[in-house]
């Protein structure tokens, strides 16, 4: 079994209330397969580069087990960056730069191991994109996880219910969940999404916990309280690292399964959150993450006599 990321390799330069980062690695695929890297060891990206982007951050990804194959050098390119400033609550931001660069063209040829990758997460590209890797896999993965925007919703959303139509479990915020369904409850949403296609929706409320819905059944798990948040970016390709590489690593999908993954996830973006970029993430122990798994299970536990 194995694991395949579809997303990107990017640049970041990040300004929040706590610094400056400088410019350093980002990009959905990197944050979520070394997220997903503290849970599973088989993982494939498939992605896009420039000729600037160091062999050294590749070769660190490598070493945490990722095979890199699948990420095109193109010759005097540049790699995707992105540039953004954060406000005092963290929550919002301001876009001050946003280079394509190479990203523009990506044209995903996936190598041959990665066409027989047991699970799939598609990262937050155009709907054309997340198709054509679809269409590549040799089989049916045994699950199919997808991850878009409103940016895509409001301009290519005939392509993106296509897309829907072929995954498993689809990943959004709460705001873009009430855009694509054209219903403000989330329940209501829902049932609305799971029309589309997916049999599970994971809608992400950022500080607040995400949830998990499966037909009727529904998981809510809180955000773990942090003294600090450093740099929130990056903390939704986390969470879905951390999620696909617990599935994964158990290698069952059901929606006890899937619960723990999001347990394992949020506990992941918590960490994340921590440190400017993937700084936390690199260095994480395992007894660190076990602990913190352990923080949220006291958060949610209590006992309780109804007699």
């Amino acid at each position: 079994m194995s694991l395949l990321i579809v997303g990107t390799v990017a640049f970041d330069e990040l300004i929040t209330p706590f610094g400056e980062s400088g410019k350093i690695i980002g990009g959905s695929a990197t944050y979520a397969s070394l997220s997903a890297a503290n849970l599973y060891q088989d993982i494939s990206i498939v992605s896009i580069i420039g000729e600037d982007f160091p062999e050294a951050k590749l070769e660190l990804m490598r070493s945490k087990g990722i095979d890199t194959s699948g990420i095109k050098r193109v010759k005097g390119g540049k790699t995707f960056f992105w540039k953004g400033k954060y406000h005092n609550d963290m929550n919002s931001r301001d876009s001050l730069a946003t280079e394509l660069n190479v990203l523009e063209d990506f044209d995903p040829i996936l190598p041959e191991k990665a066409r027989e990758a047991e699970y799939l997460m598609l990262g937050n590209l155009t709907p054309a994109v997340q198709m054509k890797v679809l269409k590549q896999m040799s089989k049916r993965p045994k699950l199919v996880i997808m991850d878009t925007m409103n940016f895509w919703m409001d301009i290519a959303m005939p392509e993106l219910k296509e897309v829907l139509q072929e995954v498993d479990l689809l990943t959004i915020n709460d705001e873009e969940a009430r855009q694509l369904s054209g219903e403000y409850s989330l329940v209501k949403a829902a049932a609305k999404i799971f029309e589309m296609g997916p049999k599970y929706l994971i809608i992400k409320k950022g500080e607040h916990g995400a949830l998990l819905f499966h037909g009727k059944d529904l998981f809510y798990a809180p955000a773990l309280p942090l003294e600090e948040v450093y740099d929130p970016t990056g903390a939704g390709d986390t969470f879905a690292g951390g999620f696909i590489g617990h599935v994964s690593n158990c290698d069952e999908v059901n929606f006890d399964t899937l619960k723990q993954g999001i347990i394992y996830g949020s506990a992941l973006a918590s960490f994340c959150v921590e440190r400017f970029g993937t700084e936390k993430l690199i260095d994480l122990q395992r007894s660190d993450l076990h602990e913190r798994v352990m923080q949220f299970i006291d958060l949610t536990h209590f006992d309780m006599n109804l007699g």
